[in-house]
C-alpha cells in the first residue's frame, strides 16, 4: 500500500509541475498565480501547497527537474559505443527540444529569471556547468576513440556546443520563422567541422 501511495504521490507532484511549466512558458513566472497552475493541472490549491510551500518552490523544482533530466539523457548516451554519433544524436535532441514551445518557453523564462533571482540563479548555473562537464566527457570519450580532430581544448569546445545550444533557444524566440526542427542537419554539419574536420 505504501508503494501505491508513493507512486500516486509522485504521479501528483509530476503533474503540477508540467502544468508550472505550461503555464511559466505561456505567461511567464511573474503573471502565473498559483491558482493557474492549480487550475492547469485540475487539482485543487491544497495540493500544491501540499507538495511546494509556494510558487517559487515549484519554480526551483522545474530548474532542478530540468538540470537531472540533461544530465541523465547525457549519462546514457555516454555509454553508447561511438561517443561521436551520441553527440550528433544529442544535437537532434536539442533542436526537437527546441521546438517545443512549452521545453523553449520554460528555458528562455528560466533564464531571463536567473539574472534577478539568487536561488534561480544558483541552480541554473549549476545545470549549466552539469550539462558542459556532460559535453566534455562525451568528447573526451571521441577523442580517445580517435574522431575528434580540432585544436581546441576539450573544456573550450565543450563551452561552444553550450554556446550553439544557448543560440538556438535565443533564436526560436527571436525569429518566429525559424524552424528548430529542420535545423538538425546544419547543427550537424557546424559541429562536425568544428570538431573532425570532415564536410569541410
Amino acid at each position: 500500500m505504501r508503494t501505491v501511495d508513493e507512486t500516486a504521490r509522485e504521479a501528483k507532484r509530476t503533474a503540477l509541475l508540467d502544468a508550472a511549466a505550461d503555464c511559466f512558458a505561456e505567461r511567464g513566472y511573474n503573471a502565473t498565480r498559483t491558482a493557474d497552475i492549480c487550475a492547469a493541472a485540475g487539482m485543487s490549491s491544497g495540493n500544491l501547497f501540499h507538495y511546494f510551500p509556494t510558487k517559487h518552490a515549484v519554480l526551483l523544482a522545474l530548474v532542478e527537474r530540468e538540470g537531472n533530466e540533461t544530465a541523465a539523457s547525457i549519462a546514457e548516451l555516454s555509454t553508447t559505443a561511438d561517443p561521436f554519433a551520441a553527440l550528433l544524436l544529442l544535437l537532434d535532441e536539442i533542436c526537437r527540444l527546441a521546438a517545443d514551445p512549452t521545453y523553449s518557453g520554460l528555458a528562455l523564462e528560466i533564464s531571463a529569471l536567473a539574472h534577478r533571482d539568487e536561488d534561480v540563479s544558483l541552480r541554473f548555473k549549476e545545470n549549466d556547468l552539469r550539462f558542459r562537464q556532460g559535453l566534455e566527457s562525451l568528447l573526451r570519450r571521441a577523442d580517445e576513440a580517435g574522431q575528434l580532430d580540432t585544436d581546441l581544448a576539450l573544456d573550450s569546445a565543450a563551452t561552444w556546443l553550450a554556446g550553439l545550444v544557448d543560440g538556438m533557444f535565443a533564436r526560436v524566440a527571436a525569429d518566429p520563422d525559424f524552424e528548430p526542427a529542420t535545423q538538425a542537419p546544419v547543427l550537424r554539419r557546424i559541429v562536425t567541422q568544428l570538431l573532425s574536420g570532415r564536410g569541410r
